[in-house]
């Protein structure tokens, strides 16, 4: 295909498509998919070769949380069957952290519901950085504690964190159907703010919620338009109890056409397949490596996923080797550039944001979604996280 010749090439430079070319990739058939993912791994190959960037979740609080984000589990009004607990203690944090790092995660990504963390807050999160940091002085640590106020970026980044999480989720002008309690401007301001403090952005999108191939689009430019340096790309978890728990778009297929479109777009970004792997690519995972280069191990915030040793396994049995703790990420000319923003005066604008539509909100953008492959619904397959963080047993690692 004269298209994927084209993708390959501009990827090799580290060049991106235009609009036409990302959203020729999303249409492309399953006759053409594995085409597909053999250009979209000639990019990856170029600019990580065949290493796995290994991360791994701590959620410091569950549930609990005053927004409506309407995909998610621990919304206000959920009533999805997940763990609920407040604030873990350093300690205990500290020590699921460091089932991850001995399963071979590179980055621990601390997480905690809510709008936005009080100066309070920030504290015990620093308490917690310095407990795992004493453990292990050289693993990179990911805070996500929703939006920032002033000085708080510059604080987390004085404590040790290496970088902030916060989604851009979906388009501008979609991001209103998912969530009421803030905009998409509140996000892109916390993730310009964590990237003016040196924070890295790490930065990404939830696929599945009904959005159409122009809204992946727009929201997979705008992450490369706002610099993150790392974009995880999430499946939708319909979660019984949530307004999108009837929102069941995705097939393998459609997953690997849209990992592939996010490669193209940010060749030489850390792509992550993120939350819903499990689900949604099923036995195609191991396809996905070909074109991220970054996965979680084990389980996610409230929900389970993958034992940790059946991910290592994909990872060596698919011909990948799982990145170490000295090595860099991202390619010398990023890290260069990332290390030239610390000093918190990049006037290079980050961002993040929203999601895709709540109960009833968002008719047309399903309507647009219900040619791109629909699958039956597995609800039976969402298994709620009941082990590791804020219980009694041991973490999936």
């Amino acid at each position: 295909m004269d298209l994927l010749s084209t993708l390959t090439d501009k990827g090799l430079r580290g060049e991106a498509p235009t609009r036409e070319e990302a959203l020729a990739v999303l249409a492309t058939t399953d006759d053409d998919l594995m085409d597909v993912v053999a250009a979209a791994g000639k990019v990856r190959r170029r600019w990580f070769g065949r290493r796995v960037k290994l991360n791994y979740l701590v959620n410091l609080k569950s549930g609990l949380c005053p927004e409506d984000c309407s995909y998610c589990s621990q919304r206000l009004g959920s009533k999805a069957e997940i763990l609920k607990y407040t604030w873990l203690k350093p300690d205990a944090a500290a020590e699921a952290a460091k089932a991850g790092v001995a399963g071979g995660a590179k980055r621990v990504c601390l997480v905690a519901s809510g709008r936005g963390p009080t100066d309070r807050d920030i504290d015990r999160v620093t308490d917690t950085m310095a407990a795992i940091r004493e453990a292990d002085p050289e693993v990179e640590l990911c805070v996500c504690l929703g939006l920032l106020s002033d000085n708080q970026a510059e604080r987390l980044k004085a404590a040790g964190a290496d970088a902030y999480n916060h989604n851009l989720n979906t388009s501008e002008a979609t991001y209103g159907d998912i969530t009421t309690t803030h905009t998409y401007a509140d996000r892109v301001d916390t993730v310009q703010k964590a990237h003016g403090a040196g924070l890295s952005a790490c930065s990404g999108l939830i696929a599945g919620m009904g959005e159409s191939d122009e809204d992946l689009v727009d929201v997979v430019f705008a992450l490369r338009e706002l610099g993150s340096d790392s974009v995880p790309v999430n499946f939708l978890i319909p979660f019984e109890g949530t307004p999108l728990a009837q929102e069941w778009h995705l097939s393998p297929q459609r997953c690997l056409r849209i990992l592939a479109m996010v490669r193209f777009v940010n060749p030489d970004t850390e792509v992550r397949i993120a939350g819903g792997r499990e689900l949604h690519l099923r036995t195609l995972q191991p396809l996905g490596l070909h074109i991220a280069n970054s996965i979680f191990l084990g389980d996610y915030l409230t929900s389970e996923g993958q034992a940790g040793h059946a991910d290592l396994d994909m990872i060596r049995d698919a011909g990948f080797e799982v990145e170490g703790a000295g090595e860099a990420t991202l390619p010398r000319h990023r890290s260069d550039v990332a290390a030239a923003s610390s000093c918190g005066t990049s006037e290079s604008a980050c961002g993040s944001g929203g999601g895709c539509g709540p109960c009833g909100g968002h008719s047309s953008a399903v309507a647009a979604a219900s040619s791109a492959s629909p699958t039956e619904p597995h609800a039976d397959q969402v298994k709620l996280r009941q082990r590791g963080a804020g219980t009694e047993l041991a973490p999936n690692a």
